[in-house]
């Protein structure tokens, strides 16, 4: 066959096509559109925030106060590239001792991401007693998100 034949070029056109096409049906996002997560996230971001603003207010009045007592405090919801990360710190005579989050990213990878970074990140934080804790391999987004709103609380618990 002669290198320029019209059936080789149409059997070589066709296994590029064929190609082409399985290689963008492979690339896929982790957790499904960006838009969608971030539509999602602005709405849930708002209604966060109110809690946020109530565990500012402590019952206990002054600043000297603040350093007794158990408190719960609310860190600033993190917007990431997969959705919000929001930190709720539980403070007892000036010491974490439970932190969770309240809002983590949802949806495909996200869950399996979220559901093994956060409680390193929530045992990390109590054990620290501060925001200087090592990010988890695999979930860059989610604790760069945990570590903005673990600080957001801390700066409301010393502040």
């Amino acid at each position: 066959m002669r290198k320029n034949h019209p059936v080789r070029r149409a059997v070589l056109a066709g296994a590029a096509t064929v190609s082409g096409i399985v290689l963008l049906l492979s690339l896929k996002p982790a957790s499904g559109p960006a838009s969608a997560s971030a539509a999602g996230a602005a709405p849930q971001q708002t209604a966060a925030a109110q809690p946020s603003a109530a565990a500012q207010e402590s019952p206990q009045g002054g600043s000297g106060a603040q350093r007794t007592g158990t408190r719960t405090v609310t860190g600033d919801a993190a917007r990431t590239q997969y959705g919000a990360v929001q930190v709720r710190l539980t403070v007892s005579d000036g010491k974490i001792v439970k932190a969770e989050a309240v809002q983590a990213p949802k949806g495909g990878l996200s869950d399996q991401k979220t559901a093994m970074a956060v409680p390193k990140l929530n045992q990390e934080a109590v054990a620290a007693q501060s925001a200087d804790i090592d990010a988890v391999s695999g979930a860059t987004y989610t604790s760069g998100g945990y570590l903005k709103s673990l600080q957001s609380a801390l700066d409301q618990v010393h502040g």
